[in-house]
């Protein structure tokens, strides 16, 4: 689910409910009602996008958000719940991070994007905001909702290694000694970011599907 070229959107089979997530940045648990096939039929997407600079990651969700409603007559209302969650916070020391040199390029920043080896996960990160992390690390990495509490705004450049154990990626993970040793996503966050995952209970506003309908074959 990402930006294929700088105008080109593409989602494959996907269903509603990850699109959901995805677009409102959520845990897919955090969604519920609506119909059945709301969590089992899957869809494609190919979306061509307006401009003439790649959108941000915040752009291609308001998009995204836009075409759900339209082509799934989708209707929907939050209600805040209590979940398990992670805050992402600055460490005791302060932040590990590089300022981004400002990306003026039509392609817009790289998409953060996990590298899974056997032996590794590897974050490389360009001109991401902590919002973009706490986002990624929620959709792909972690099994709860992360809140980004760092304060801070600025967009960085960082590269982050771990070694991915069953909580992690939906319980597919590379299998392999890393040499060197590479630590956990905890500790590898606080020693090579200076940043912190804390386990912590907090409201979410959860989305609670009223309406959806198949989109019809044209």
């Amino acid at each position: 689910m990402r930006m294929q070229t700088a105008h080109q959107f593409a989602a494959k089979a996907y269903a509603l409910k990850i699109l959901l997530a995805a677009a409102y940045n959520l845990p897919p648990r955090a969604i519920s009602g609506g119909p059945a096939w709301v969590d089992s039929d899957l869809y494609d997407i190919l979306a061509e996008t307006p401009g003439q600079v790649q959108p941000t990651l915040d752009e291609q969700m308001s998009m995204l958000r836009k075409l759900l409603t339209e082509r799934f007559n989708l209707t929907f209302h939050r209600e805040e719940k209590e979940f398990a969650i992670y805050a992402l916070t600055v460490a005791k020391n302060g932040p590990k991070l590089t300022e981004a040199v400002p990306n003026t390029s039509p392609e817009g920043s790289p998409p953060l994007v996990f590298v899974l080896s056997p032996d590794r996960a590897r974050l490389p990160a360009r001109d991401a905001t902590m919002s973009e992390l706490a986002w990624v690390m929620q959709r792909a990495a972690v099994d709860r909702p992360v809140v980004d509490k760092t304060g801070l705004s600025g967009r960085y450049d960082f590269d982050l290694e771990w070694t991915s154990d069953e909580r992690q990626f939906g319980g597919n993970v590379p299998t392999g000694n890393p040499e060197p040793p590479k630590p956990d996503l905890f500790t590898a966050l606080q020693q090579q970011l200076g940043l912190k995952l804390e386990a912590t209970r907090g409201p979410i506003a959860a989305l609670v599907i009223d309406q959806a309908e198949r989109p019809s074959a044209n």
